[in-house]
């Protein structure tokens, strides 16, 4: 299998939610529940300067008892982005992601936000395109194929 991002944006979609520097934690977690995502993009008029995950809750508000109605999430956001472009083959993604232990990848191309994969996109797509391999060698092997 050699698909690059840009197929499983095409699948999955090209919407990515973001959260201006400004906006407290607490309207930022409130988004990812309505959205039942895992992290935002944060984002201004310039660009992308960093993302808001689950693990920043968790480290930077809940373990650091700051009170998320008056955090900023600039204050807490990771900044350190990991990107790619939309020509990264899935198992290149799938390496950075291990290697850099981040669970987004946001998507960039020539300086210009297109997208955002997940662990669980990249997952998911593998694992389908396994299931059609697997479908083509019983076919082949019990006499079926090609159908």
């Amino acid at each position: 299998m050699k698909d690059t991002l840009v197929a499983v944006l095409a699948r999955k979609g090209s919407e990515v939610h973001c959260v201006v520097p400004e906006a407290t934690v607490l309207a930022a977690v409130r988004k990812m529940n309505e959205e039942r995502i895992g992290a935002l993009l944060v984002c201004d008029g310039s660009g992308v300067l960093g993302i808001f995950t689950e693990r920043d809750i968790l480290c930077r508000i809940v373990d650091s008892t700051r009170d998320p109605a008056t955090t900023a999430v600039a204050e807490v956001m990771t900044t350190e982005l990991v990107a790619v472009p939309p020509s990264t083959l899935v198992e290149e993604a799938m390496a950075v992601i291990t290697e850099k232990r981040c669970r987004h990848l946001p998507v960039i191309e020539d300086g210009k936000l297109v997208g955002l994969v997940s662990i669980g996109d990249l997952t998911s797509w593998v694992s389908r395109h396994q299931e059609v391999h697997i479908q083509d060698l019983v076919n082949f092997i019990t006499g079926k194929y090609p159908a």
